[in-house]
């Protein structure tokens, strides 16, 4: 007999070999009925699997959000059917869940096309209908190759080889269709139900190696229902007409080149809206932070001491002379991150457990390799600014110091409308630096500020990420929701117990003796290029008034009023707006649809009855309706509206006081 123990925590026990559909026919028929899966320890696993273990089990229904990886799983493997019994002679090769969707790769003379999708579907439509049960079975290595190579799959060949000595070699038929897989599925096809769709073609290499063939690989979507269909649908459709690069040219930001790769080339209005942002940063740093700059090349050396140049060597660019005759042979590195070299401010002078806790800022340029082929927009950049800080202080500091950058993380978050945020601790890693003992207590104390973190607030959700800290210390990684439900994964802050041992930073504590400073590294926008396209789409360019690059255009109906609308310019810069003039000899409504597609939050409409009545028509951004006011009011106005709002704050709080 075998002991299963439930959800719940009662215990039951069955014969060996009893499978988790055995299990829930034995619960309940609805049960039985809405089961797809079990978890084993944890582990997903076929209904129809025999259990020949005592083990924490729990059934899975289609429901579950953890069934939502198996729909798509099966939804591939019945695309790759599909696909064969339309062009019969094609070869499968891999085909994985990925996020929201799956793929797989096909070996095919002629590559599909975005027209084939279609037929695809309503072929995946009819497979599915004939609700076919997923079968597993395992072969010995010479059936599977021999079977595979007489149906002329190669590459399946292949994959079989490739799979290590100590494993089973797995096979899952639907029907009489079957492919090489680990699983789990679900019971039958018909459970993937209808709401999936076929998205796009592409080429890619065998195994992502360009000496390999060129393989056409078909991309779909799948979900649990129709709504979450629709509704993923529809997120494409809004992101697509928020793409920061499409944005970008619109509003006239920046643009890359090939000569630049990965580098951004920041006009006039994307400068301007980039350097508010830093000048935000900087306003809410300036009670606790002493800003510094660290050299951008550094001797490799110091990479070597900081450990980055073993691990991260190949994200890192080698800086050497042009010259032939230079005598230096001294190898140097573009700083990839900023820590070592604030760790060298640090050291400099002795400190005092006085001194701490020690914040240092830096808005540091740092150049990181990206592969040509990850680059997107400001999203995936090789130069990018980061809003770094390290702060040193004692043990006893550490989980005050890191609840109170959590309190910064989270109020910036807000101010730029970002109210869901979940934070993760991310634990060890399996390559890492430092004892085990000193990443226990670190990993001890980020944990009890978590707890305060779920604590403080309902809108903050909490997990772990196991396994996936720094290679130094520990981690918090702060992870957001925009407008549209999409997450980016922003803040981090991370203890590290090594660094400032590596390179013999200490502090003298009160009883006169040496010790090492705990090193927070500390980042909240993260990548500054990064965040602002995150801002770009989150907003889809519609700034608030304070944040906008341009703020007010004013344009004239008529001639009559183009020395009315020059004076309105300069009474709105005087008062600190960004405004322009808009003088052309053009119909009003161009320059309303021109003003809109730049973006422009504010319209100020100037004619003849407007100048002589000292006064402003106004036009807001997305809205047709249209209101008068005086200069004087209008100004004031803006000038309230474009207040920053940390600022604003700060102003209600001396007022309060």
């Amino acid at each position: 007999m075998i002991s299963l123990t439930f959800p719940d925590g009662a215990k039951r026990e069955y014969p060996v070999g009893t499978s988790g559909a055995d299990v829930a026919a034995q619960i309940s028929k609805s049960l039985a009925k809405k089961a797809v899966a079990v978890t084993l320890d944890g582990a997903m696993a076929d209904l129809a699997e025999p259990i020949s273990r005592d083990a924490k089990i729990e059934i899975v229904t289609r429901d579950d959000p953890r069934a939502l990886e198996l729909i798509r799983h099966d939804c591939s493997h019945v695309m790759a059917e599909a696909v064969q019994e339309l062009w019969p002679g094609t070869q499968v090769t891999i085909g994985p869940v990925i996020e929201n969707g799956f793929y797989y790769d096909f070996a095919r003379n002629a590559p599909f096309t975005s027209e084939d999708l279609p037929v695809i579907e309503a072929k995946m439509r009819e497979i599915i209908a004939r609700d076919r049960p997923f079968t597993r079975e395992v072969w010995s290595r010479d059936e599977a190759k021999r079977v595979f190579a007489a149906k002329g799959e190669a590459y399946k060949v292949e994959l079989v080889d490739a799979i290590p000595a100590d494993q089973d070699v797995k096979i899952y038929k639907q029907g009489e269709w079957f492919d090489l897989c680990r699983g789990p599925h679900m019971p039958s096809t018909g459970k993937i139900g209808t709401a999936f769709k076929l998205m796009k073609v592409a080429g890619a290499y065998w195994r992502g190696d360009s000496n390999n063939p060129m393989l056409t690989r078909i991309y779909g979507t799948a979900w649990q229902d129709e709504k979450a269909l629709a509704d993923y649908l529809h997120r494409l459709e809004e992101a697509e007409k928020r793409d920061h690069r499409r944005l970008g040219r619109e509003m006239d930001l920046f643009h890359f080149q090939e000569e630049g790769p990965g580098t951004v080339f920041w006009h006039p209005k994307g400068w301007t809206l980039f350097q508010e942002l830093v000048a935000y940063m900087r306003r809410r740093l300036k009670a606790d932070y002493d800003e510094v700059n660290a050299p951008q090349v550094l001797d490799a050396s110091l990479w070597e001491t900081s450990g980055h140049w073993g691990w991260y060597k190949e994200n890192m660019f080698k800086v050497q002379s042009a010259g032939d005759e230079t005598k230096d042979e001294r190898v140097f590195a573009l700083k990839p991150m900023n820590c070592p070299g604030h760790v060298q401010i640090f050291k400099h002078g002795l400190k005092s457990y006085r001194d701490l806790p020690m914040r240092l800022a830096e808005f540091g340029l740092v150049h990181r390799y990206e592969p040509s082929g990850a680059l997107h927009g400001l999203m995936r950049v090789r130069g990018f600014t980061q809003d770094d800080a390290h702060v040193f202080c004692t043990e006893e500091q550490m989980a005050a110091e890191c609840l109170k950058i959590n309190d910064l993380i989270l109020s910036t978050y807000a101010d730029f409308g970002f109210d869901e945020i979940v934070v993760k601790l991310s634990t060890r890693p399996e390559k890492r630096v430092g004892t085990d003992a000193v990443w226990d207590h670190a990993e001890s104390v980020m944990s009890g500020v978590l707890d305060q973190i779920a604590a403080s607030s309902n809108r903050i959700k909490t997990g772990i990420l196991q396994g996936e800290g720094a290679f130094y210390g520990p981690k918090f990684e702060y992870t957001l929701r925009d407008a549209i439900g999409r997450e980016w994964q922003c803040g981090t802050t991370q203890v590290d117990f090594n660094l400032p041992e590596r390179f013999g930073a200490f502090y003298v504590d009160a009883d006169g003796q040496k010790k090492t400073p705990v090193m927070i590294h500390r980042a909240i926008c993260g990548s500054m290029e990064r965040f602002t396209g995150i801002l770009i789409e989150h907003f889809a360019g519609h700034f608030p008034l304070w944040l906008a690059p341009t703020q007010v255009v004013v344009a004239t109906i008529t001639s009559d009023a183009d020395d009315y609308a020059a004076e309105v310019v300069d009474a709105l810069k005087a008062a600190g707006l960004r405004a322009e003039l808009d003088l052309r000899n053009e119909k009003i409504n161009l320059k309303v649809r021109e003003h809109s597609l730049a973006k422009v939050p504010v319209l100020l409409v100037a004619g003849k009855k407007e100048a002589a009545e000292r006064t402003l028509s106004m036009r807001r951004l997305g809205s047709n309706a249209q209101t008068s006011g005086a200069l004087d009011e209008v100004i004031a106005s803006l000038v309230d509206e474009a207040v920053p709002p940390d600022l604003k704050r700060k102003a209600l709080a001396a007022k309060a006081a």
